[in-house]
């Protein structure tokens, strides 16, 4: 092999490395975010939608719901925000579910918003910060499971928000390993592209 094909095989296996290296931060990054409640006095509680089912929240929205629905209890916000648009199929959004059923659960829906259009994580995200009006850097706790916060706490710091995280415990995804895993995958891709990109 000459020194040039040489020198490049090295190159290429250090650029693998690298990429490997940054791959795994990421992971590890995902993980720890899921780890912690940061759940304090803020502006707003926001909660991001997951799947309905014939106007009643799934096992894994009826966890964020509840999980905001304790925050509210606590005193920690004067303001609810529900993201969630209507899926395929759907004749009402997830949002709208979730007023309905954090309503049931004693939260006043005036103290309610909802973002019923976003079908992305970061159109949700977007929309909250609109709803949020001129306030500079409103504080929003951000309920969902924890492995969405990572990046949920980039589009927030994106969008001039600053995010405190409070994951739910109790969703079916948080409480099977194998589940678990696929997402916390799926976000090393998703997390370092809203970093690059950002809401859009």
């Amino acid at each position: 092999m000459s020194a040039s094909r040489s020198l490049f095989a090295r190159l290429i296996v250090a650029l693998l490395v690298f990429a490997l290296a940054i791959w795994m931060s990421f992971v590890v990054a995902i993980v720890d975010s899921g780890r912690r409640d940061e759940a304090q006095h803020a502006d707003a509680i926001v909660v991001l939608g997951a799947a309905q089912y014939e106007g009643k929240p799934s096992p894994v929205l009826k966890a964020r719901l509840d999980h905001a629905a304790e925050l509210w209890a606590r005193g920690l916000a004067p303001r609810m925000i529900v993201t969630g648009g209507r899926g395929v199929g759907d004749t009402t959004s997830e949002a709208a579910v979730g007023m309905r059923y954090l309503v049931q659960r004693g939260v006043p829906a005036d103290s309610i918003a909802m973002d019923a259009e976003g079908l992305t994580t970061s159109q949700s995200m977007e929309a909250v910060r609109r709803l949020l009006g001129a306030k500079s850097y409103p504080a929003v706790i951000l309920v969902s499971d924890p492995f969405h916060m990572l990046r949920l706490s980039i589009l927030a710091r994106r969008l001039h928000m600053v995010p405190m995280l409070s994951p739910t415990r109790t969703s079916p995804i948080s409480t099977r390993a194998g589940q678990q895993l696929r997402y916390v995958l799926a976000e090393s891709i998703k997390a370092p592209y809203a970093l690059v990109v950002g809401a859009h």
